[in-house]
C-alpha cells in the first residue's frame, strides 16, 4: 500500500460557484474554448455530463505534454453544489494507485480537493495538477464574470 494524500486549494471567484458549478454540469464542453492552454478536449464516454455513473474524459497540457484523464462521475449534490470524480484511466495512474477529485462551489469560492494514494514514497505531490487546475478555474471565472 501506497503513501494517501490529500491536497486542497480554494481560489475566490468574482462570478459565483452556482455559475461555475453549472457550468461544469451542463456546459463542460466549452472548457476547452474558455482554457484553452490547459484543457485541449473533453468527452462523455457513457452516460450524460453530470449523472453519477457517467464517463467523461478531458486531455489536457502540462508542462507543453499532452496528458490524459478519465473518471467516473462518483457523486453530485446539487443543494452543495459539489461533485466528486474517481480517475480510472490516464497519466495520473502512472503514478498513484488512486486518485480522486472533489470540487466545492459555494457563494464566491471553489475549492478543489485531490485525494490519492502514491505508488511510492518517492512519488511527488500532484502540484503541478493542482496548479493547473487552479488556472483553469481563474480562466473559467473570467470568462463567466465577462458574461
Amino acid at each position: 500500500m501506497g503513501v494517501k494524500g490529500k491536497l486542497t486549494a480554494s481560489v475566490e471567484v468574482k462570478c459565483g460557484g452556482h455559475l461555475f458549478h453549472d457550468l461544469l454540469h451542463t456546459n463542460a464542453h466549452d472548457v476547452p474554448n474558455i482554457s484553452p492552454s490547459i484543457i485541449k478536449h473533453f468527452k462523455i464516454h457513457k452516460g450524460e455530463i453530470a449523472k453519477v455513473g457517467s464517463i467523461i474524459s478531458w486531455n489536457y497540457n502540462e508542462g507543453g505534454q499532452k496528458k490524459h484523464v478519465k473518471k467516473v462521475i462518483e457523486a453530485i449534490d446539487p443543494h452543495r453544489k459539489s461533485s466528486c470524480w474517481k480517475v480510472i484511466e490516464g497519466d495520473l495512474l502512472e503514478l498513484y494507485n488512486s486518485f480522486t477529485i472533489v470540487i466545492s462551489c459555494e457563494h464566491q469560492w471553489i475549492t478543489w480537493t485531490f485525494e490519492y494514494e502514491k505508488k511510492t514514497e518517492d512519488t511527488p505531490e500532484p502540484l503541478i495538477q493542482l496548479g493547473l487546475i487552479i488556472d483553469m478555474t481563474k480562466d473559467i471565472d473570467d470568462h463567466l464574470f465577462k458574461k
